[in-house]
């Protein structure tokens, strides 16, 4: 595969017409956690946990596709589709900071360049205590993704916003007052309108919905000398593709990051063997095939192999 196929735009962009798929989307996710959470008491928890989990989860995929720029031209109203926050706990603007600086392939995986590595470094490893050394090998099993993975992501956003702030900084002031509205609107319907609780919302709705979110990333990246080979390919069944927009076939996410969910699969199907020879063969399945595998074993050291040095593309 060309570097010129595989280097796609690094940036959000803003599409030249609306994108029809995407907005049926969130009319969609919108209207069913509406129904969901209105009628909760009619609900068990049995139907609750699962649906509230997955609306979470695909909220946060909808993010992701705003992020880069969809699905309108007008880049305030992405923003406004996306306000409510159904899983609470970062804000968009940071997430959208984050996620864009993710996006630098040379630095992907590096613990002190990627923000979405779930690497550490030799050196935090040396200095980590037994237990945190335990949490870090947990955590890299599915199981331990899933059910630890959020904790991981509160504890080192909030004691990074905690610093900023001990530090006098105030540059994040304004998407957090954004966050709060958003916070607010989806709180004032679920607490205030439908009579859920919070610990509920929290239990059956917030905390698994980030856990699923983590599936999608639990194999998405692998520390590997060549930058293309870093991002894996998940051929997930309609659901989960649809859970994730697609962006379990994350090598052509990364190669064309500006182009919408929708026609990730076409471009996948018509270079199937080109991707796959890409990256490497970092290819699965399905997510059924993740389970099988690990569920209960870690799929490799917490550890980063190498420097980012050793591993960016000359």
């Amino acid at each position: 595969m060309s570097s010129r196929f595989v280097e796609g735009q690094k940036s959000a962009r803003l599409p030249e017409k609306v994108e029809v798929p995407t907005l049926a989307v969130a009319l969609i996710i919108y209207g069913a956690f509406g129904v969901v959470t209105w009628f909760h008491a009619d609900l068990g928890w049995w139907i609750l946990l699962p649906v509230g989990t997955f609306l979470v989860a695909w909220h946060g995929s909808l993010q992701h596709e705003v992020v880069h720029g969809h699905p309108t031209p007008w880049a305030w109203l992405n923003e406004a589709l996306v306000l409510p926050s159904l899983w609470l706990w970062i804000p968009f603007r940071l997430y959208r900071e984050s996620h864009l600086a993710h996006h630098n392939d040379n630095s992907l995986t590096d613990p002190l360049d990627d923000p979405e590595s779930f690497y550490v470094t030799p050196e935090a490893w040396q200095a980590a205590g037994p237990l945190t050394r335990g949490f870090l090998i947990a955590q890299n099993s599915l199981a331990g993704r899933l059910l630890l993975g959020p904790l991981r992501c509160l504890w080192l956003f909030y004691r990074g916003e905690g610093k900023r702030l001990m530090r006098g900084d105030s540059s994040h002031a304004k998407a957090w007052a954004l966050h709060a509205l958003g916070v607010a609107l989806v709180l004032i319907w679920v607490l205030a309108v439908c009579d859920l609780p919070l610990w509920q919302y929290l239990l059956l709705f917030v905390y698994p919905g980030i856990g699923l979110s983590l599936l999608r990333s639990f194999l998405e990246h692998r520390a590997v000398p060549v930058p293309a080979e870093r991002s894996a390919i998940v051929e997930a069944d309609p659901v989960m593709s649809l859970l994730f927009l697609n962006n379990n076939l994350h090598i052509v996410h990364h190669a064309k990051p500006g182009l919408p969910w929708y026609r990730i699969p076409a471009l996948y199907r018509q270079n199937r063997a080109v991707f796959q020879a890409a990256n490497g063969g970092y290819v699965f399945s399905g997510y059924g095939e993740i389970f099988r595998r690990y569920l209960f074993r870690a799929k490799e050291a917490p550890v980063h192999p190498g420097a980012n040095a050793q591993l960016a593309a000359e």
